[in-house]
């Protein structure tokens, strides 16, 4: 069936169920092979090397905000666009997008070398860990640009309704990496520097593959030299549209390096160790639920162009409520295990296993609020709300949070630094519930 009309016309919740599978394979995969590199690095090469590489994390969230900005943007518009039947203005997004992805690439990792040591300390690096930070950090830099246009394009081909290649896309650039990690780590005896390798090296695959995709007769929209020009106009609509999900890694990457530092003040680096762990599961959670934004993105884009509102009410709605089932069902399996979560990471020390099993319990006691507030801040900006999108986004991760984490240690210590995560979505969860109740009856 011909994209557009499959858009428009298929019944909701079966076309939610085509594009969600794909995208749920695809992302977790995505989020378990970052897992394994923690857990591979954790049991192999020690817990100060999981704690260094957990330094790392509000580095890696800078980079992923940038692909964010970009990717997300143009998916959106992308989307809409092919909604309104007009191909033209969405291939020309297309090619605005990727010429943004390398230029802002090789920015990053200009500045990045430039501030390097500074920022790994700002982001909790101490003596004893900033050697495994730094040895990780030297091999991304170099392959930001293949994370940035593989991770952006990716989403493009979600957005044009490809979901299954997107799948596709994501489980050769995952496969890759969990094969290539313990090879280069174990067997070449690279420590950390192995994991970095074989992530820059899957990273390069999918670069590739989403190339070819844009080249070839699969693709709705392609990837044309002639609308490689950036036009202010459309430079500006993919920024603003993209600017949501890229304030929200970036308030999270200065929550992370605030997180880090009280953590080292109230807990030393295992403790960083044991954020690193939170952050593993949060991580493998809120992807699944990305994916059912992912899944309906799309949906929801195209209907909105196309002015079918029914069609993105019926959305929005089976997307909250599958975000919360998912929601629910994590926060019961986490807290019934945390120690055999922890453990997975790291066997050997047990004052880690204490730290990383309370953190756990109490950082993810509002788990199940969570779901729907993703789905949410997903759906104004899929329909182009960006400065909702991004109210909503930096109340959760900067506006309620920030002041928690350095009130509450001063009272309980270690544990207040993990009971701001739940009481910072308990608060966000009631705004989000205003605006999204406002809108519905708009639609």
């Amino acid at each position: 069936m011909d994209k557009t009309k499959e858009l428009g016309e298929t019944q909701v919740g079966r076309l939610m169920l085509k594009y969600f599978i794909p995208a749920f394979v695809g992302v977790f995969v995505n989020a378990l092979y970052n897992i394994v590199d923690r857990i591979f690095i954790g049991q192999g090469v020690g817990a100060m090397a999981l704690s260094g590489i957990s330094v790392i994390f509000p580095v890696m969230l800078i980079m992923m905000a940038f692909g964010m900005l970009i990717g997300i943007g143009a998916g959106v518009l992308v989307s809409i666009n092919m909604g309104r039947r007009d191909i033209g203005k969405a291939e020309r997004v297309l090619g605005n997008s990727f010429m943004l992805m390398i230029l802002v690439s090789g920015l990053i990792s200009l500045i990045g070398f430039l501030i390097k040591d500074p920022m790994l300390r700002s982001f909790g690096a101490t003596p004893e860990t900033i050697e495994y930070a730094n040895d990780y950090l030297d091999i991304i830099l170099v392959g930001v640009i293949f994370q940035v246009v593989g991770f952006s394009l990716n989403n493009v081909i979600r957005s044009e309704g490809n979901a299954r290649i997107a799948m596709y896309s994501m489980l050769l650039s995952a496969g890759t990496n969990i094969i290539l990690d313990p090879i280069f780590i174990f067997v070449f005896d690279l420590g950390v520097k192995g994991a970095a390798y074989a992530t820059i090296i899957s990273m390069i695959l999918l670069s590739v593959w989403v190339l070819i995709h844009f080249r070839s007769n699969r693709s709705v929209v392609k990837i044309r030299p002639q609308y490689f020009k950036l036009e202010s106009s459309i430079v500006k609509e993919i920024l603003l549209i993209g600017m949501a999900p890229f304030f929200m890694q970036i308030a999270n990457s200065v929550v992370q390096g605030m997180l880090n530092t009280k953590l080292i003040k109230f807990g030393g680096d295992l403790a960083v160790g044991a954020m690193g762990i939170v952050n593993s599961v949060v991580t493998l959670i809120i992807m699944s639920i990305v994916a059912i934004n992912m899944a309906s993105q799309p949906i929801i884009g195209f209907n909105y162009g196309a002015e079918d509102t029914r069609r993105v009410k019926d959305t929005l709605r089976i997307a909250m409520i599958a975000a919360t089932i998912i929601s629910v069902g994590a926060f019961a399996f986490v807290e019934a295990i945390p120690d055999v979560i922890v453990r997975l990471f790291n066997a050997e020390d047990p004052e880690l296993l204490q730290i990383g099993s309370e953190g756990l319990r109490l950082a993810l006691l509002a788990l199940p609020l969570v779901g729907f507030q993703v789905v949410v801040g997903n759906f104004f900006q899929s329909v182009g709300k960006a400065k909702i999108a991004t109210l909503l986004t930096l109340l959760r991760q900067v506006i309620v949070l920030i002041p928690l984490i350095y009130i509450l240690p001063n009272f309980y210590g270690l544990p207040g630094i993990w009971i701001s995560l739940p009481i910072s979505d308990v608060c966000s969860a009631m705004v989000v519930t205003f605006f999204i109740t406002r809108e519905w009856r708009k639609l």
